[in-house]
């Protein structure tokens, strides 16, 4: 039982590391020094590795070793294609799924979250609340596997989605223009059962911000390869 508990933590401590480009692109992991760090013995440290590496966060290599994931924007792209077609399949299956009740309480949320959302200028803030609406909706999807997947997928992309909302907030004057319009068109569609139009709207959200990846992408590069003084 102790041995679950020490692999849980470690795999919680450096699942964060991954997705926060702790390691940065490529680099290879120093099992040792990283188990020295962290107060880790070898077989915990090489099943919590293993299981980040089925995940995606992190890559193997035979004789080699673990590595840190790689940061390019054709992975970013690839990672926003699995994200469209989550979240699109989980909008159909809601459609025909969800009651009522449960659309009532989102646009509810919707409500209480938007004045909060449009005044935001915390990068940080603004993505905990869109990923909450994103969940919220996969979860009206009925389907756990979907809500796992699209929960893996955004912690591999938060890192870069975080620059992109920072440069967003930066091109807005007077700091305001945060707008839930784009949620708004999502969730009246669903409410409609207009699966066509659902479909239409989500993806259009996510393309929008997928066509920011290259230069976000290369902002993270700088970002991770300037010495800190």
């Amino acid at each position: 039982m102790k041995s679950a508990s020490n692999v849980d933590r470690l795999y919680r401590q450096l699942r964060e590391m991954a997705a926060d480009f702790a390691f940065k692109p490529d680099e290879r992991i120093n099992e040792s020094e990283l188990a020295t760090r962290l107060g880790a013995s070898r077989t915990p440290m090489r099943e919590a590795l293993n299981r980040l590496t089925a995940e995606g966060f992190l890559t193997f290599q035979s004789g080699r070793g673990f590595f840190c994931r790689p940061l390019t924007p054709a992975r970013i792209l690839e990672l926003y294609e699995a994200r469209v077609a989550i979240e699109c399949e989980g909008l159909r299956l809601a459609c025909g799924r969800v009651g009522d009740a449960l659309l009532d309480d989102l646009a509810r949320h919707l409500d209480e979250v938007e004045p909060r959302y449009a005044a935001c200028s915390d990068p940080n803030e603004l993505l905990a609340m869109d990923e909450d609406f994103h969940m919220r909706l996969i979860t009206l999807s009925g389907n756990g596997e979907l809500v796992r997947m699209l929960r893996n997928l955004n912690d591999r992309i938060r890192y870069v989605r975080l620059i992109d909302l920072q440069r967003m907030r930066e091109r807005v004057e007077g700091g305001q223009g945060n707008s839930l319009e784009a949620h708004r068109a999502i969730l009246s569609a669903l409410m409609a059962r207009d699966t066509a139009a659902a479909d239409k709207a989500m993806r259009a959200h996510i393309t929008r911000r997928q066509e920011e990846a290259t230069e976000a992408v290369r902002i993270a590069y700088s970002q991770l390869y300037v010495p800190v003084d």
